[in-house]
């Protein structure tokens, strides 16, 4: 059974974004980490590339399918998460605590767009 963790925001996508002041830790829902299996790899994009609500920003492979990473907000990538780069099976382990990306926030309004864990449940059903 996929956990949730409140205080996050979700797409319908399944990534979640953890907003602390301008920065949001972007990373794929447990529910997503379940739904794909093992992780085998993922693609992360570069330190200061921007990224953009809505459109692709890395993949998450694993045995059985890749899937897109879509970003829930527009921003500059300030951070990767390297240890996923020797790691890839630590979404598995904890998606929640193993974030893909640290992005600053070009559009704080974007957050409204997004929904709590509450309405990312019933998403999920």
């Amino acid at each position: 059974m996929a956990k949730f963790e409140e205080g996050l925001l979700y797409s319908e996508s399944h990534e979640y974004i953890r907003v602390e002041g301008e920065f949001g830790f972007i990373g794929i829902s447990d529910y997503a980490q379940h739904a794909l299996g093992n992780v085998v790899y993922v693609d992360m994009p570069e330190v200061d590339d921007e990224v953009t609500a809505g459109e692709e920003f890395g993949a998450v492979e694993s045995v059985k399918a890749a899937s897109d990473l879509i970003s829930p907000v527009s921003g500059t990538v300030v951070e990767v998460n390297e240890a996923l780069e020797d790691e890839p099976e630590l979404l598995n382990k904890d998606a929640f605590a193993n974030w893909i990306i640290k992005v600053q926030l070009s559009d704080p309004a974007e957050l409204d767009e997004l929904m709590d864990v509450e309405a990312y449940k019933k998403v999920c059903e």
